[in-house]
């Protein structure tokens, strides 16, 4: 098949289906910003950073408002079910898409096996005696299982997943507001008291910190790939990419604050229980842990299925541009379901390897993926850098959304994606993660090159 590179036309997904409503579109959008990663990694950020991880996550929060900006502009012009990786290829050459969309494909279906581990987890914690593996089949075939019926069935999951963790966090925000302000009657009101020692660790842990808010943000791009099969792509886009501020503001920044101005940073119940856990605890609410479980639960079953759409939605359009098996491109009832099987296959291969080869293969493939997010906003900030210009010269209608202070913000955002790599060289725990994606980066790279300079180019 050949490469087009032309700005003229965007990708063809013409035999995908378009059932997601506008209404899918917006509470994916809206819940897809809240997490797995905030709920259970935050614990060990706060205990690293102590109150200044609310800044850690509100600088972390502004790089990752510059991508989503950048992804968006691309993404209203050209929507596309490969998103950042279809615009790699057009902006900067087809090694560049295909290094993007497989590592991609890679990270989320290996997420998907770490989130069915994590939902195994909690069930067996309330049912014992029954085997993890058992509970990550069962998620696995129900979440296969509606991904290869319609996409309508992957919408109307995310949308009551998304309003069920959308209204959990607000109402954890609004006792925990009512708390700070002395308004409910079982608290005292702790004040600014545990905000005094704002940098307990010094620079260090504000690093530490910063890194592991950075990584809990992953998954906001499912949003662009899921508009190409919306009714209206580009009004979806942008009103995702719109709103994208005050979503990370309020969820994140807003949580964190919340939680370390009502418990002591450095109180055991952070790290053991979780950082939720102990906020409710604080407040006094019965059955905090088991409530805040059920929250946990439905945010990882959620990212489950986002993953698997995503990853067979990223695997298809890689095909449809030629680079990778063609089996994985063939559609019935307007669904990649060879893609599907394929990523959901390997998302099952990682759960057996986790329990298999728990001390080798499977640290390294968790060490693979570590620092994908990164390759992926550096390709996404690059493309804009090169599809801006052309749009502006070629296609000036189609910037519906554009990138605020073009260029300054995006050599901004790359700047801080730079010094972020510089800070995991730094650290000795993601310093492994950092070289193992550099190695699988580099693979990627060099089997798309070789790939491009076998195929004909129009």
């Amino acid at each position: 098949m050949p490469h087009s590179t032309t700005t003229q036309t965007p990708p063809r997904d013409a035999s995908l289906s378009h059932g997601l409503k506008q209404r899918h579109l917006s509470m994916i959008a809206l819940g897809g910003v809240i997490g797995a990663g905030l709920f259970v990694g935050s614990g060990a950020g706060i205990a690293a950073a102590g109150p200044s991880i609310v800044l850690a996550y509100a600088l972390s929060g502004l790089l990752v408002m510059l991508v989503m900006r950048m992804l968006g502009e691309m993404s209203a012009a050209y929507p596309s079910s490969g998103s950042f990786s279809a615009h790699a290829e057009r902006a900067i050459g087809p090694w560049a898409g295909f290094t993007a969309g497989w590592s991609f494909w890679v990270l989320l279906c290996t997420a998907v096996g770490l989130e069915g581990i994590g939902a195994a987890k909690i069930v067996t914690g309330w049912l014992p005696g029954t085997p993890e593996w058992a509970w990550v089949a069962l998620f696995m075939l129900v979440f296969c299982g509606a991904n290869l019926a319609a996409v309508k069935n992957f919408g109307e999951f995310e949308f009551w997943f998304a309003a069920l963790k959308v209204g959990a966090i607000t109402l954890f925000l609004v006792l925990g507001v009512l708390a700070i302000a002395g308004v409910l009657p079982s608290t005292d009101s702790p004040g600014t008291s545990n905000l005094t020692d704002f940098l307990p660790n010094g620079g260090e842990g504000l690093v530490i910190g910063l890194l592991a808010s950075v990584f809990a943000y992953g998954g906001l791009e499912t949003v662009t790939i899921a508009a190409a099969e919306s009714e209206d792509p580009v009004r979806g886009v942008a009103m995702a990419v719109r709103t994208a501020m005050w979503r990370i503001a309020l969820f994140y920044v807003g949580s964190m604050a919340v939680i370390v101005t009502l418990v002591p940073w450095d109180s055991k119940e952070v790290v053991e229980k979780g950082p939720y856990v102990a906020a409710l605890d604080h407040l006094g609410i019965p059955g905090a842990g088991q409530l805040m479980n059920v929250v946990v639960l439905v945010a990882l079953l959620s990212a489950m299925n986002a993953n698997i759409y995503g990853s067979s939605r990223i695997a298809y359009s890689l095909v449809e541009r030629g680079q990778g098996p063609k089996v994985l491109g063939r559609v019935s009832g307007g669904v990649p379901r060879i893609a599907v099987l394929v990523s959901c296959v390997f998302g099952f291969v990682c759960v057996v390897l986790s329990y298999w080869r728990p001390d080798d293969v499977f640290p390294w493939l968790l060490n693979m993926i570590g620092a994908v997010i990164l390759v992926v906003w550096i390709l996404i900030a690059a493309s804009q850098l090169r599809l801006r210009g052309r749009l502006e010269r070629e296609a000036p209608e189609r910037l519906a959304l554009r990138m605020w202070a073009f260029p300054v913000l995006t050599w901004v955002a790359l700047a801080g994606m730079a010094a972020i790599l510089v800070l995991m060289a730094r650290e000795p725990d993601t310093r492994v993660q950092l070289y193992s994606t550099g190695g699988m980066t580099l693979f990627l790279a060099a089997v798309g090159y070789a790939w491009q300079r076998t195929r004909p180019r129009s």
